[in-house]
This record gives structure tokens, sequence and C-alpha cells, in this order.
């Protein structure tokens, strides 16, 4: 089996726009995963692209203890703007470790860790997502460079390394509150977010 293989793409109109949703399936982790395609992006370069991890809690219920659903929805509505670009949705959820452990570490945090401390606690690295299937599907797209939107700073690195130009990062955002807060400050401080332009 291929390291990356589509299996299908169709037409996704969805409350942000209108994309082209392909599917794929990788051998690298037995997953699928996703790509939400605006426009031509084949051989362009500085495509505004979103490397979004599976965040079931917040994608899908609404959870404000992240800011994952924001930046879904906020990614998937500054694309649309800029008529191209890709969202690629992978299929790691809470940073890695999975929904279930995921779960366990929200109630170590209601116990007082933080959200790195509690991924630590049951076995885990504080982050252990993969960006190789990533890389992969840009490559099956034929984006020449891209304009990252993210915080995270290594997720840079891992993308470069993996052969990918990364022509800017593009911040993004989500309101903080007091569900969150907590959470955020963490990711700055501990993970190298760029969130709080050095106030915390």
């Amino acid at each position: 089996m291929k390291q990356l293989e589509e299996l299908v793409q169709t037409p996704l109109p969805t409350r942000y726009g209108d994309f082209l949703l392909h599917y794929y399936r990788s051998s690298i982790d037995d997953k699928e995963h996703l790509a939400l395609v605006k426009g031509d992006v084949a051989g362009k370069s500085n495509i505004p692209v979103r490397i979004h991890s599976e965040c079931f809690t917040g994608d899908v219920l609404g959870s404000v203890r992240c800011d994952c659903g924001e930046q879904l929805a906020m990614s998937m509505q500054m694309i649309n703007e800029a008529k191209a670009g890709v969202l690629i949705y992978l299929r790691q959820e809470g940073r890695g470790i999975g929904l279930l452990k995921k779960l366990q570490a929200y109630n170590l945090q209601d116990q007082g860790m933080d959200t790195v401390d509690a991924n630590i606690q049951l076995g885990h690295l504080a982050d252990e997502r993969e960006y190789d299937v990533a890389a992969l599907i840009l490559k099956n797209l034929r984006v020449k460079s891209i304009e990252l939107i993210t915080n995270n700073p290594k997720k840079i690195n891992a993308l470069e390394k993996l052969g990918i130009e990364v022509a800017m990062r593009i911040p993004i955002i989500a309101p903080t509150h007091q569900h969150n807060l907590s959470y955020l400050k963490t990711k700055a401080k501990k993970m190298a977010h760029m969130l709080f332009e050095g106030k915390l």
C-alpha cells in the first residue's frame, strides 16, 4: 500500500464557503485524513494552510476547554476569504494520545494538573503529533509553498524538515475566557505557542 492514497473528492458547501473535500488513507498510521481545498492550489506559492488535528470535544461538541473548535472555524473562514487555501484535518486526537486518554487528562486537569503534566502522568509526551501525512497531502496537492496558519513553531519546524517550504506564519488567536485561559497559558509557557506576545 502507498504511504498516502486518495480515495475520493467531493464538493462540500459549508457555512464558511464552498470547498473540495479530499479523502485520504495513509499506511503510515493506518488512518483516514481529510483536506478541504479552496480554489486552485496546484503549482501555486504562498498558499494559506491550516493543519488541524482532530478534537472531537472542541470541533464537534463545542467544548470551551480548548481553542480547537474556534481555530477550526476561524481557519475555514480565513481560507475562504483568501479564495485559495487548504485545511488538512489530521486524525490525531488529543495531541496524538487519543480520545480516551484526553478525557482522562481532563479529569487530571480538574484535579489541578495542567495539560502537559496530565499527559505525562498518563505515560505520554506533552505532544505526540506527527506531520508526515500532512506533508504528503501537500505534495499530493502540488502546493509549492505555504503560509501556515498556526501559533506553534514546532509545527513549522516539523514541516520544513519534511520538505515543505513555509513562506510565513499566519497567527490564529481565539478569544480567551475562564474555561480556556489556564490551558492557553500552559501552551504558551511549556509548549512555546505564540499566543500572548510575551504577556502572560
